[in-house]
């Protein structure tokens, strides 16, 4: 009973529904609906206001025509005709390639780094970031790579590649790089180390 009664309601929505539907579909009896003209358009004439004057272009410079199409002045000849001076073509010397240093030279030293510090200031600098690197080693050494998850042995292994990095840039001088690859693998090793 109770499905047929659902049944029945479902029916009546849907009726209901379509009946709406079709009431909105007809037109309201009457006439049309008058549309108002559109109001007429006051357009005020400023006369206060001054367009500005348009500027003019730039003047292209004046170009030297070609030699064949100059007019020559025929007010006065000249007195002498000089033959054109040719000059004889320039010989440049041939380009040599670079000699491959011989057997006995020692090679030569690479071009020497901008310091941004004093050299006093330079040794402590450097014995700052050698203490920094030694720490970052200690604190690696104390970690079981074994015993690490993936995660974890990728950032060993970036700290190890960081202490590298640093050792080759301060044996180039290059402190300051040197210093901040050294930072980061301090960082590193110490958060390894913390676990």
């Amino acid at each position: 009973m109770t499905k047929y009664f659902s049944l029945l309601v479902l029916v009546a929505l849907l009726a209901s529904g379509c009946a709406r539907a079709q009431a909105a579909k007809t037109t309201p009896d009457g006439p049309p609906l008058d549309v108002p003209a559109p109001p007429p358009r006051d357009v005020e004439v400023g006369g206060t206001e001054v367009a500005p004057a348009p500027v003019p272009l730039p003047q292209e410079p004046a170009r030297n025509p070609p030699p064949s199409s100059r007019v020559r002045p025929t007010a006065a000849p000249p007195s002498r005709v000089e033959p054109p001076k040719t000059e004889p073509p320039k010989v440049e010397p041939p380009v040599e390639p670079p000699k491959p240093p011989a057997a006995n030279e020692e090679p030569r030293p690479p071009a020497s780094t901008l310091q941004t510090k004093p050299a006093s200031e330079e040794g402590d600098v450097e014995r700052a970031i050698r203490l920094t690197l030694a720490r970052a080693t200690n604190d690696l050494n104390r970690v079981d790579y074994r015993t690490l998850n993936a995660e974890a042995r990728t950032q060993y292994d970036q700290a190890k590649l960081f202490i590298r990095q640093s050792e080759d840039l301060l044996r180039q001088k290059n402190l300051l790089l040197g210093k901040t690859q050294a930072d980061k693998a301090s960082v590193l090793a110490a958060q390894l180390a913390g676990r």
